[in-house]
């Protein structure tokens, strides 16, 4: 049994039926079998995360879509992969995401496959994940739509996909600017809402 993280060698690749074994407190990631230890979040990284939620809570109360936020595995087969748990290489903690098909958390224990929306927010010394390696995940995975919010920068990056690829929709939203979605066309969020004034890293 795997009780420390200090037993896992972070050159061997790993899929999720190794993952469900682990019983250690660290929170990690896998990505296509490599192993990411995931940094403890800041309290401005938690009071960015808390004033989304509440934002996306507010909108989706009534919609049939389901919110969630960290931890939550999300298990990202490639589309060629049979769903199963020797199989799926990629489990991710998305900081929030949002989840419309419910056929996707019918274990009740995590999300297989893609969610709709994806919401990562920065860390220090997170950067090259969130907007290279996950990135690349995510739209190969096929998210809808992946927000990258920079707490350092107070912006937020939009990506949608088309044609199965991610593509820009713009210019980075700014603390004052409002963030339309564009899978969810009536929502929008006000960023002067989102990122905190006084809270100091």
């Amino acid at each position: 049994m795997i009780t420390s993280i200090d037993q896992l060698d972070f050159d061997k690749k790993y899929t999720y039926s190794d993952y469900v074994l682990w019983k250690f407190q660290e929170r990690v990631e896998l990505l296509k079998g490599k192993l990411f230890k995931m940094s403890d979040p800041s309290l401005v990284h938690q009071k960015i995360s808390s004033n989304l939620h509440g934002l996306f809570w507010l909108y989706l109360k009534n919609h049939d879509c389901e919110l969630y936020a960290a931890p939550i595995d999300v298990r990202l087969p490639l589309p060629e992969s049979k769903i199963i748990a020797d199989k799926i290489d990629t489990v991710v903690q998305p900081d929030l995401c949002v989840v419309c098909d419910k056929s996707k958390l019918a274990d009740n224990q995590s999300c297989i496959g893609a969610p709709d929306l994806v919401v990562e927010i920065l860390s220090p010394g997170n950067s090259r994940k969130e907007m290279k390696d996950k990135f690349e995940l995510y739209e190969e995975a096929g998210v809808l739509e992946y927000w990258v919010v920079d707490p350092t920068r107070r912006n937020v990056l939009v990506y949608v996909l088309r044609d199965n690829q991610f593509i820009s929709i713009g210019r980075p939203f700014l603390d004052d600017d409002i963030l339309s979605s564009t899978v969810f066309k009536d929502l929008k969020v006000d960023l002067s809402e989102v990122f905190p004034i006084k809270i100091v890293e």
